[in-house]
C-alpha cells in the first residue's frame, strides 16, 4: 500500500491547523504574479505604435521596474495609454493597465529617440533672406531634442523669409521663419538710388529673393548693370553704395 498520499495529506492538514499556507498554495500564488517584463514590453510597443510614421526611425527603451513590485496576473492583454496630445519628448511615462475589473495600473518610464527627416541650412543666411532649394538640405535628426519644432519639407517654407540670421547646419523651425518674401528672384522691381538728396528710379530685375531689409543683387533693366540693393517694400529695392 502506497502511504505517500496519506502522509502528504496529513502533513497538509497539520500545516493548515497551525495556520501555515500549504506548499501547493504558495506555488500557485507565485505563478499568479504578472511579469514585469510584460509591462515594459507593453509600454515600448505602445510608444512605437503611437509615434511611428513612414520614413521615421524609433528607438525605445523602458526603464527597469522595482523588483519589489508584485502584481496579480492580469489574465487579459495589457492596455498601454498614450494621449494624442502628448508632446514628443525624450523621456515619457506610459500608464500600463490591466483592463479587468479591479485591475491595476503601473506607470512605466520610457526613453524615446525619434529620428525624422528635417530641413537643415546648407549655408549661413541673414535675417530677411528668402530660402531657396539650394539653401537647405534634408537630414535625419532626433526630433525629441528639437524643442522649438522643425520643418519637414520645402513646401512648408516656400515663399518665406528668415526672421533672424542662422548659421550653417541650423535645423529650421517655425520660429526662424518670417513672412512671405517681398521680392522673389526674377521679379521686375523698382530700383531706387539716392545721392545728395536726389532720388533716381529705374526698372530692374531681382536676381535674389528676400523680405524687408534683405540684401540682394538687382540687374538694371536699361543698362544691364548689376548692383547690390536692399529690399524696402514689396517690389521696391534701394541701391546700396
Amino acid at each position: 500500500m502506497n502511504l505517500r498520499p496519506c502522509i502528504a495529506a496529513i502533513g497538509t492538514a497539520f500545516m493548515l491547523w497551525l495556520g501555515m499556507p500549504a506548499p501547493a498554495q504558495a506555488t500557485s500564488a507565485a505563478a499568479a504574479t504578472q511579469s514585469l517584463a510584460s509591462l515594459r514590453a507593453a509600454a515600448e510597443q505602445a510608444v512605437r505604435n503611437h509615434y511611428a510614421q513612414p520614413g521615421s526611425r524609433i528607438k525605445v527603451a523602458a526603464a527597469p521596474l522595482d523588483l519589489r513590485l508584485h502584481l496579480a496576473a492580469c489574465g487579459q492583454p495589457l492596455h498601454a495609454i498614450i494621449s494624442n496630445q502628448a508632446p514628443v519628448r525624450s523621456r515619457l511615462t506610459v500608464p500600463v493597465q490591466c483592463p479587468r475589473a479591479g485591475g491595476w495600473t503601473v506607470r512605466v518610464p520610457v526613453r524615446l529617440q525619434l529620428f525624422r527627416t528635417v530641413l537643415v541650412t546648407s549655408r549661413a543666411l541673414l535675417r530677411g533672406d528668402g530660402i531657396g532649394a539650394a539653401d537647405v538640405h534634408a537630414e535625419q535628426r532626433d526630433v525629441t531634442r528639437l524643442g522649438y519644432g522643425y520643418i519637414e519639407n520645402f513646401q512648408q517654407i516656400a515663399g518665406r523669409s528668415l526672421a533672424r540670421a542662422v548659421a550653417r547646419g541650423t535645423v529650421l523651425n517655425p520660429g526662424t521663419l518670417g513672412g512671405r518674401r517681398m521680392v522673389r528672384a526674377g521679379d521686375h522691381v523698382q530700383l531706387m538710388a539716392r545721392l545728395d538728396g536726389i532720388e533716381v528710379r529705374a526698372a530692374g530685375i531681382a536676381l535674389g529673393s528676400g523680405d524687408n531689409g534683405a540684401r540682394l543683387r538687382v540687374r538694371n533693366a536699361s543698362s544691364g548693370r548689376v548692383v547690390d540693393a536692399m529690399v524696402s517694400a514689396p517690389g521696391v529695392v534701394v541701391a546700396l553704395p
